[in-house]
């Protein structure tokens, strides 16, 4: 038999059997057949102090927020339920004071965490209103290309975001939703149309090219210019075909194009050459033509000129066209020695003319006449002393002189 042994927390009986004290009287926690006393006293301090050490660890998780409050309290109760059966010796009781102490932190925890999740939910409600907004002005948009690429990155951004409360996720969700369907389906439609277009832009450059190589070897060349003008128009206004069949149908038409009119540069290119041989020769009919001005200045034979300059103007109807560039410059310079000899002849005439000199000798005669019966009228107006008809009748007077004298003039010139 053993001698009692005891401390504080615990004894061991005479038999070996173990006790531990606690608030609730002593608790049998087990026998140590082999060893001392002592020895037995401190295998079972030694199970203390592992539940000790399990509770410290749990209050260093728990404060440090490691575990969740439900976590937290599930092990607590654990922890507690093991304390309570615990085969150990120790003060099981500063135990359970120190996990209760832990049930404060515990609750502020839970209180923290549901402010933190509000706000989490708060943000992503915000980031899903603002992904559903860009979605819906994206499916009122036409940005075809763009927009399905960033449709397909607000999806996965939506996938990344935690969900919120239900009613609020689903309503959310439906507006994304019915944004992404009606932007797919305008998209499809466009695209549809698109490809129905450029199918009926195929046929229009199918035939254009079709005509083009037609006219290629024409030599209407004005004509033929003109068309490919038109067809040029054409071929815009129909907007593109499928990629490939665009290329090469621009291939045929181009072609066909260059060929037209590389033999129309080839056709103006030997025009122009013989246009320079013809502005040689008329330049030369200008020295002759401007050799007739001094002549014709001088007062000579009008008739002998203007007949030397039918025969150049025949001379150069025939020497045929000019660049265009030339045209004004060389045309001017015979005009102006047309307009010399037909301003001489006009001259000539207006000097001449029986009618003009008639209608001017009958006229000084009828002034004459007029100036005579203002004479005699003035005469009988100052034997009256009439001041004021004297006065009316020297005024007339002085302006029938002046036109008399103008009127001699102009009948000198036909003399």
């Amino acid at each position: 038999m053993w001698p009692v042994t005891s401390q504080e927390w615990g004894r061991v009986s005479e038999d070996g059997t173990v006790f531990v004290r606690t608030a609730d009287g002593e608790r049998s926690v087990g026998q140590y057949p082999e060893g001392t006393p002592e020895e037995a006293l401190a295998f079972y301090t030694n199970r203390f102090d592992q539940l000790a050490f399990r509770v410290e660890q749990l209050e260093r998780r728990i404060h440090a927020g490691k575990t969740s409050p439900d976590e937290a309290l599930e092990a607590i109760k654990k922890e507690k339920a093991d304390i309570a059966e615990a085969s150990a010796v120790g003060d099981l009781a500063s135990l359970v004071a120190r996990l209760d102490a832990l049930t404060p932190q515990i609750a502020a925890q839970r209180e923290a965490r549901k402010a933190e999740r509000a706000a989490k939910s708060a943000e992503a409600k915000a980031a899903k209103e603002q992904l559903v907004a860009e979605a819906e002005k994206l499916a009122e948009g036409n940005d075809w290309r763009g927009g399905a690429n960033r449709m397909r990155d607000l999806l996965e951004q939506w996938k990344a975001l935690p969900r919120i409360d239900r009613s609020s996720d689903d309503a959310l969700w439906r507006r994304f939703s019915t944004a992404r369907t009606a932007y797919t389906r305008r998209r499809k439609a466009h695209f549809a149309e698109l490809n129905e277009r450029r199918d009926d832009a195929r046929v229009i450059k199918e035939r254009l090219a079709t005509e083009a190589e037609a006219l290629a070897d024409s030599t209407d060349w004005g004509a033929t210019a003109g068309r490919y003008r038109d067809m040029m128009r054409d071929w815009k206004a129909a907007g593109p075909a499928p990629k490939d069949v665009d290329d090469a149908l621009w291939k045929r038409f181009r072609g066909a194009q260059d060929t037209f009119f590389a033999a129309r540069d080839a056709a103006n290119a030997a025009i122009d050459a013989e246009f320079a041989e013809n502005a040689v020769k008329k330049e030369a009919l200008l020295v002759e033509a401007e050799a007739l001005l001094p002549a014709l200045q001088d007062g000579g034979d009008l008739t002998a000129i203007k007949a030397s300059f039918r025969d150049l103007a025949d001379r150069w109807d025939a020497a045929g066209k000019v660049p265009r560039d030339r045209i004004r410059e060389l045309e001017g310079r015979l005009r102006k020695v047309e307009q010399a000899i037909k301003g001489v002849e006009d001259e000539q005439w207006r000097r001449s003319d029986p009618e003009k000199s008639a209608r001017a000798d009958d006229m000084i005669t009828k002034l004459e006449a007029a100036i005579d019966q203002v004479e005699t009228d003035l005469a009988a107006a100052r034997a009256k002393g009439d001041a004021k008809r004297i006065a009316s009748l020297e005024e007339n007077l002085e302006s029938r002189r002046q036109f008399l004298e103008m009127a001699r003039r102009a009948s000198a010139d036909f003399s």
